[in-house]
């Protein structure tokens, strides 16, 4: 089975409210809070698609969608 493979993050930056658990979560630093407190993917190219940040975001606010 192939690995996914990244299409986009999708950020509800109206739904995050800034708690850093999807970062704290992200095993390849993907995501950063910014300086509105609001969470963003700075290095997507390095993204596994693991879906930590998915799963983890208790305000839904982060999806993966994948090729």
């Amino acid at each position: 089975m192939a690995k996914p493979k990244l299409k986009e993050h999708h950020i509800h930056r109206d739904w995050c409210k800034g708690c850093g658990i999807c970062v704290h979560y992200c095993p390849k630093s993907v995501l950063e809070l910014d300086e509105n407190d609001k969470v963003c993917a700075v290095r997507p190219e390095d993204c596994i698609c693991c879906r930590l940040c998915e799963y983890r975001c208790p305000d839904l606010a982060i999806e993966i969608e994948t090729e």
